[in-house]
């Protein structure tokens, strides 16, 4: 038994590893589509829609190695809540994934013609989603419901930059009526970066569950 014990607490640890990898490359492709917003560049826009493949393979790849272990390993208690909540995790990191997809064809869609008011905030507010998803993760391989609370808590910058990025994309449009289909294109972006805040604070109560057995909801 203490040696079925240990094998299938390194199994945990590789899952945990796994949904590490999975995170990386989707905070790698939120960044790219940024770059890729800012300087009109649609090969790096073409790139990471290409390489969300490797996203939705990471996901499959987690998806098999749970259905194994509780295949295998019958897992009780919170052994089996660890696992579905790797399960959920996956998927909330490919749908943040396919967010930053969703960001790089509104590149290939917009001109070359100069951003209303120079994107105004919308790089500040990914990086906070790409230090969101950083900071869970690290929540998530260290089992701390605490910290996957604090994160969550800044879910309430995300929606405010939102709020106010799209009042300032109306008034843009407002004052110059050539720039509407650039404004509700960016008005989409940001609406995918808002979306992405919400899946970090779905992995937070993830967390939380996985950690008390309990479920929350959180900015709500």
């Amino acid at each position: 038994m203490p040696g079925t014990r240990k094998h299938f607490s390194e199994e945990l640890k590789d899952l945990h590893q796994s949904l590490l990898k999975m995170g990386i490359l989707v905070e790698e492709s939120i960044q790219k589509s940024i770059i890729a917003l800012k300087g009109h560049n649609s090969e790096l826009a073409g790139q990471i829609i290409h390489d969300d493949e490797d996203i939705n393979r990471a996901e499959t790849g987690i998806l098999d190695h749970c259905t194994k272990l509780l295949a295998t390993q019958q897992p009780v208690a919170g052994d089996l809540r660890t696992i579905v909540t790797a399960i959920k995790v996956a998927t909330q990191l490919e749908r943040i994934g396919d967010h930053a997809v969703h960001i790089a064809k509104s590149v290939l869609k917009l001109s070359e013609d100069p951003f209303i008011r120079d994107l105004i905030d919308i790089p500040r507010m990914a990086k906070i989603c790409q230090a969101m998803i950083r900071d869970i993760l690290t929540a998530l391989i260290n089992n701390d419901g605490d910290y996957a609370r604090e994160v969550a808590a800044r879910d309430d910058e995300v929606d405010n930059l939102y709020y106010r990025i799209t009042r300032e994309l109306v008034t843009g449009m407002t004052e110059d009526k050539a720039k509407i289909n650039q404004g509700l294109e960016l008005i989409f972006v940001v609406r995918y970066l808002e979306r992405m805040g919400d899946h970090v604070t779905n992995i937070s109560e993830l967390i939380i569950y996985n950690t008390s057995g309990r479920h929350v909801e959180l900015n709500r």
